[in-house]
């Protein structure tokens, strides 16, 4: 099966949309192929997969992991609807601190590749909201870094005004803060 690959206003970022055949008993696609990927110059290796259901309402992040143990990462949303949006915290890059977000659903089928360094975030719009995603390298709890998910600097319209937020989720500094060595 194939893949279409949209790339994005941030560079690396890129909207995926696997093809999905459908007949009498149902639908089927390929959530990844490496060589689908590779050709489109997507050519990490996917290591651990992440789980999350979360109730409507509910935002994670902006959270990530700091080099030398960055995680690109694959996201889908598997069941419900999420409104998924990152930050590109490459401190040489021409979009560092630059936003894009865009509505992950089972419905649209749409994933979405974040490179290593985007700050990545999502508010659940359903009940029951599914999120997979795949990483390319696994968990490393010394190495993780985050951005407040309300910084007005980011721009990031969120569309809910008052979303559950964790206690951590909310210590994380603000954009102007940032100071990228220092891991939490």
């Amino acid at each position: 099966m194939r893949f279409i690959f949209k790339k994005t206003s941030l560079a690396g970022l890129v909207i995926v949309k696997p093809e999905v055949r459908a007949d009498a008993r149902g639908t089927a696609s390929e959530g990844y192929k490496y060589s689908e990927f590779a050709k489109a110059g997507i050519k990490d290796y996917f290591v651990q997969e992440n789980r999350s259901v979360s109730r409507k309402g509910v935002l994670r992040g902006f959270s990530y992991q700091i080099p030398p143990y960055g995680q690109a990462k694959l996201v889908r949303c598997a069941s419900g609807r999420i409104y998924d949006a990152v930050v590109d915290m490459r401190p040489r890059s021409k979009t560092y601190g630059k936003a894009f977000s865009i509505e992950l659903s089972r419905e649209n089928g749409l994933m979405l590749y974040i490179p290593e360094c985007f700050a990545h975030a999502f508010c659940a719009l359903t009940d029951g909201a599914e999120v997979v995603y795949t990483c390319s390298r696994e968990y490393a709890p010394g190495h993780h870094a985050g951005l407040r998910w309300d910084d007005p600097a980011l721009g990031v319209k969120w569309p809910l005004k008052k979303p559950k937020v964790s206690k951590k989720d909310s210590a994380w500094p603000l954009l102007k803060e940032h100071v990228e060595a220092s891991p939490r």
